[in-house]
């Protein structure tokens, strides 16, 4: 128990650099935006940051991982420290020059070719995020969360600042006749801003790492790179095939539906992913901590119980997330703005959606401690072809609502066998039949509620409240969740 508390307080501190800054884009960017920009406007900003994902997955191709297996273990630390950052920097310096030589065809490629600066400052921000991604790594590895979590927290900040005043303060400023404005500022970028806040928040993150880049002599060890790599290649064939599950309902939406319909309902479902998502922020800081907690106790005796322990309180925790999310949905839904709240149909799906990504996160060790990535691989293309047939044959009958079904079959398929072909070749005792439980327990309460509901919102809050003090007692009762996570030692 006493390693559950110890990731438990990593994750907390983790969430500071991945939940709190992407809780004040939600609670001041999302609510910005969705008022500010219209649909089609704001399908282009869902559109390019879904592409702007996978991108960087292909630009770090599994080395986040390759180096928490590496570091220390397989290699001296700053020799694989250095390998992978000389790598990175050399890829991302490639794919900048490459994009700026062949802008045209690029812009044209992405439906941006009346708009080549959206595709400029999206290679720079995707470069400059695909570097940063070791030197985060490494805060990671020294467990250095708090200096992780203030860069990222910086990276946040300053992207607000900057679009609130491209945004906000210097439209006020050119209508009342400032002449000075006019020298940097725009009125037909507006767009552009989104993206132009986004790398000014990049760069200065890049400067503030610098004393964790410059920290060693570069040393570039080919064989060793070559180790890395063989061992990374796998990790990258699913990370494009897992960020494709994640992004390409946006990417698809667009083309499947066709022109600016296309493209408003890209931003209409956009928004409403948007609050769903918020189960994804406790997933993501829960992976920064789990990973590198997960290879510390690969080589111990009790490593495959800790395994199912974790599965375990991490499912409790997540259908806590989901339930708090969903049955106080008309609280959350200010996130978004009135034009775009008829999408908040689909924040359950969404959310049951990540609750299996973060199970799948959990299942994941076994092919990771035992190097054999390639089967990670595989797993996720499965997840990938549910993705794409589900959005080609339902999308375009039923619109976005299909398009977030789609994530719940990509996932539950890569959870299923995963579990079957990992119990065959790295067993761990799962309380399965108890898991199952707690999620039939949540969706009835989320049930409930809905039938319960009522034109009284005083008395859908207390009814709510009392659904969720359910799941906490039967938690309590039967797993000693909240005894057992805060208890005291002595």
């Amino acid at each position: 128990m006493n390693d559950i508390r110890k990731l438990a307080g990593q994750t907390v501190i983790y969430g500071f650099g991945t939940v709190v800054p992407r809780f004040l884009n939600y609670a001041l960017l999302t609510p910005f935006y969705t008022r500010v920009l219209g649909l089609e406007q704001y399908g282009i900003v869902t559109e390019l940051y879904a592409w702007m994902v996978l991108a960087l997955v292909i630009l770090t191709y599994g080395m986040e991982t390759t180096y928490f297996r590496y570091a220390g273990k397989k290699a001296p630390a700053e020799k694989v420290y250095g390998t992978a950052l000389i790598s990175l920097f050399s890829t991302s310096l490639f794919f900048i020059l490459a994009v700026s030589l062949f802008i045209t065809p690029v812009s044209e490629f992405f439906g941006y070719g009346h708009h080549p600066e959206y595709i400029r400052m999206f290679a720079w921000i995707v470069a400059i995020d695909a570097f940063s991604a070791i030197p985060f790594a490494w805060l990671r590895n020294n467990n250095r969360a708090a200096t992780f979590s203030i860069m990222k927290i910086i990276n946040v900040a300053v992207t607000m600042i900057t679009v609130f005043f491209f945004l906000k303060v210097a439209p006020a400023l050119a209508e009342k006749g400032s002449t000075w404005i006019h020298k940097i500022y725009q009125a037909d970028f507006q767009v552009g801003y989104v993206f132009v806040a986004n790398l000014a928040g990049s760069a200065l993150t890049l400067i503030c790492l610098l004393p964790f880049i410059l920290r060693i002599k570069p040393v570039f060890d080919r064989r060793l790179m070559a180790k890395m790599l063989s061992y990374s290649w796998p990790l990258l064939v699913g990370g494009i095939a897992g960020s494709l599950n994640e992004v390409l309902d946006k990417i698809l939406l667009r083309r499947l539906i066709g022109g600016a319909e296309g493209l408003a309902t890209v931003g209409l479902y956009g928004a409403g992913y948007k609050v769903g998502v918020l189960m994804s922020l406790f997933i993501q800081m829960y992976r920064f901590a789990a990973e590198p907690f997960f290879f510390e106790k690969a080589g111990n005796k009790d490593a495959k119980e800790t395994y199912a322990v974790t599965m375990k309180f991490f499912v409790i925790t997540a259908l806590i997330l989901f339930l708090v999310i969903n049955l106080y949905i008309e609280a959350l839904q200010i996130i978004i703005g009135p034009m775009f709240r008829e999408s908040l149909i689909v924040v359950p799906i969404i959310s049951m959606g990540y609750l299996l990504l973060g199970i799948f996160i959990n299942q994941s060790i076994w092919y990771k401690v035992d190097d054999k990535t390639i089967y990670g691989a595989w797993i996720t293309i499965i997840g990938t072809v549910v993705t794409v047939i589900v959005n080609v044959a339902f999308v375009p009958a039923y619109g976005y609502i299909a398009a977030a079904w789609a994530h719940v079959g990509c996932y539950l398929s890569m959870v299923l066998v995963s579990y079957m072909v990992g119990q065959k070749l790295y067993p761990i005792k799962y309380e399965t039949g108890k898991i199952l439980g707690y999620i039939a327990l949540a969706v009835v309460l989320l049930a409930a509620s809905k039938l319960l509901d009522g034109e009284n919102k005083i008395v859908n809050i207390v009814v709510d409240t009392l659904l969720l003090m359910i799941f906490f007692a039967v938690a309590e009762i039967k797993d000693k969740f909240f005894t057992l996570l805060f208890k005291r030692e002595r």
